[in-house]
């Protein structure tokens, strides 16, 4: 098992955010986690990441808690992109290469040169290496930002919202970028994402939260238009079209 999640739980004062959250992932799988505005699914990522603390539960990475980590160990472990991420003036190649800070000691080595390379390659941002980071678009500021994660080498890769700002070609774009790169290198991801087409034309596992709680986890059997209508408070249906699933609103 490559991430186990064992009973989390998260609540700020007055508050529960998260009660009890609980699954496990192998290699090359890729979950959304789906639910509405305040349903707990940035909340979540934060817990597994430790940027939040939370009051119960563990996190460990094949078999091993994480929770004894120092920052730097941790980011050698998961990668996280958040939602809330500025351009800036540095060129593509320097915001990928931050993504090399956990293992760099005294300075950049040819390991890490080569490692970033191989990642601006994997992405198709060659045109783009010295270019400023703020002068991309949406999409290509997205893939940078998924470079720097990739670079860290880890584990387990974690994207908040990864879509929530770019047109329907570059969403399909990042999804299956994120989809073929886990499957190629073996790593687990992890989306949380509105669309919930998009979220069934990635995935494999799928996590529904409600109230902080899990109200259905599974693979495409939990996509139901019964849990849709509970989770999301909303009538839809859901349709095979040319072998694919979709989600109808009524």
């Amino acid at each position: 098992m490559n991430l186990q999640v064992e009973g989390l739980a998260f609540n700020y004062p007055c508050h529960d955010v998260l009660k009890g959250i609980s699954f496990s992932l192998e290699k090359g799988e890729c979950l959304a986690i789906l639910g509405t505005n305040g349903a707990g699914k940035s909340t979540l990522l934060k817990c597994i990441n430790k940027i939040l603390k939370p009051q119960k539960g563990e996190v460990l990475i094949e078999k091993n808690s994480i929770k004894g980590l120092s920052g730097n160990d941790l980011a050698k472990k998961i990668a996280y992109v958040s939602q809330s991420n500025q351009s800036s003036t540095t060129t593509v190649f320097d915001a990928i290469l931050i993504g090399r800070r956990p293992y760099i000691k005294w300075d950049v080595g040819k390991k890490d040169l080569e490692i970033v390379n191989q990642t601006i390659k994997t992405l198709s941002l060659e045109k783009f290496t010295l270019k400023n980071v703020d002068e991309l678009s949406g999409g290509e500021f997205q893939k940078v930002l998924i470079g720097r994660a990739l670079a860290q080498e880890t584990d387990v890769l974690m994207l908040d919202e990864p879509t929530s700002s770019l047109d329907l070609k570059n969403q399909l774009e990042v999804l299956e970028l994120i989809r073929e790169i886990a499957e190629k290198r073996q790593i687990t991801a992890i989306v949380t994402i509105h669309d919930l087409n998009l979220a069934l034309r990635f995935a494999d596992k799928f996590i529904m939260l409600k109230d902080g709680m899990i109200h259905a986890a599974g693979g495409r059997e939990v996509i139901t238009e019964e849990n849709i209508s509970v989770v999301y408070e909303v009538m839809v249906k859901v349709k095979t079209i040319d072998e694919q699933t979709v989600v109808v609103p009524m």
